[in-house]
């Protein structure tokens, strides 16, 4: 008779950090009500809007190398939680983040290109435009949310909070915020300056280039450096794609539903609720195997448990929340059916989610490669892919 209270209390008691965490993840609703108020701007640039789940993914992949990285790096001594006179290995860090940073809006914006122009989104001529944007949005984002990541990574480490938990659901939702502020800003920069516009845009570019040139002189010997950008360069290709096939799927739910704010307002929070279940799970398992704490095997999962069920039952009290809100904004007569088609979108994603964040872990670990260069980044770009699929099931099924 007191075994289910015991358990039940070191169960409420394990449940505080991840819905801390999560909770933040409400302020992507920001992100969305953004979404939901630029259709003006999406039926005059139509392949911006394609382009828009890329943006928020890729961004949020390299975030989530960069905070993966840093709370194992934490966890191992190997970067001292301080902004000034930091190790080695958290310069080199950093470096690698701003390299990737443009690689990976360079080749994000040449596959969106495709994808665009196969979908009749855009003309071939737009090409020049979409990488320029991109790469603007992308450099111009990189200027806040890095500083924010490691500065919030080292506030968390020193106030006893483990990182893994909290440091990427949070920084994920600031960094959805940002990141749309920025795209949103160069979108309506060329709109509402047709030349002077693209001129400032591409000497951002220019600037940005530069300086990634620069840090590829000064660290192309470095084995750290050469590995983190070789490593991801693996997960670009895959990311890209699915990325491009998030937006395309995003399209269609546009098409299915038109103009219906409530959903456009949830979506960036989804995405990024479930894409932080996966990070928490993934980036715990990895610091234990790390540590010697965990066998890297697929048996070991159930170690894990409390980790994986604590997370989970964070982002359903997070989906409800999402739902309650967007319909006290846009009619209450609204709640029943978003809330119905967020709860079957979590209950579908999350645990494949799950599955692979720890399985990728596993996979990288064996091979002996660096899981933090792997896992958010593909778990991220499966999870928004995943969840707006979902999403479009349940909304094409008519769910209420």
């Amino acid at each position: 008779m007191t075994a289910m209270p015991r358990r039940l209390r070191a169960f409420l008691g394990q449940l505080s950090q991840p819905l801390f965490s999560l909770s933040f993840n409400v302020a992507g609703l920001i992100a969305g009500a953004l979404l939901a108020s630029s259709f003006d701007t999406f039926s005059r640039i139509p392949w911006a809007l394609i382009i828009y789940p890329g943006i928020l993914t890729m961004r949020g992949a390299i975030g989530g190398l960069f905070s993966g990285r840093l709370s194992t790096a934490l966890h191992l001594g190997s970067v001292e939680p301080r902004v000034r006179n930091n190790t080695r290995e958290a310069g080199v860090l950093f470096d690698s983040i701003t390299t990737l940073t443009l690689v990976s809006g360079l080749f994000m914006g040449s596959v969106g290109s495709v994808f665009s122009v196969a979908l009749n989104q855009a003309e071939p001529r737009d090409v020049g435009g979409i990488l320029i944007v991109i790469v603007a949005a992308m450099a111009i984002s990189l200027v806040f949310i890095s500083p924010i990541t490691a500065i919030f990574s080292f506030y968390s480490f020193r106030r006893g909070l483990d990182p893994d938990v909290v440091v990427y659901p949070v920084i994920s939702t600031v960094s959805d915020v940002l990141i749309t502020l920025c795209y949103m800003l160069t979108l309506n920069l060329v709109l509402a300056l047709p030349s002077a516009g693209w001129w400032i845009l591409g000497a951002v570019d220019l600037v940005f280039i530069a300086f990634i040139a620069r840090n590829i002189a000064r660290n192309r010997r470095d084995t750290d450096y050469v590995r983190t950008v070789r490593e991801f360069m693996i997960t670009l290709t895959v990311v890209s794609i699915i990325v491009n096939v998030t937006g395309s799927a995003l399209s269609r739910i546009v098409e299915r539903i038109g103009r219906r704010p409530e959903v456009y307002m949830v979506y960036p929070a989804l995405i990024d609720t479930v894409g932080d279940v996966g990070s928490i799970v993934g980036s715990t398992a990895t610091t234990k195997m790390a540590l010697g704490l965990v066998e890297p095997s697929i048996s070991s999962i159930g170690g894990h448990g409390t980790v994986i069920w604590t997370t989970w039952a964070s982002s359903l009290m997070m989906f409800g929340v999402y739902s309650l809100v967007s319909s006290a904004i846009y009619g209450f007569d609204l709640l029943g059916t978003l809330a119905s088609q967020l709860l079957l979108t979590n209950l579908l994603v999350v645990p494949v989610i799950v599955l692979i964040s720890y399985a990728v872990a596993i996979v990288t670990r064996m091979r002996g490669l660096d899981p933090d260069n792997f896992i958010i980044p593909i778990e991220t770009s499966l999870s928004d892919g995943l969840t707006t699929i979902a999403l479009l099931l349940f909304i094409s099924l008519g769910v209420r």
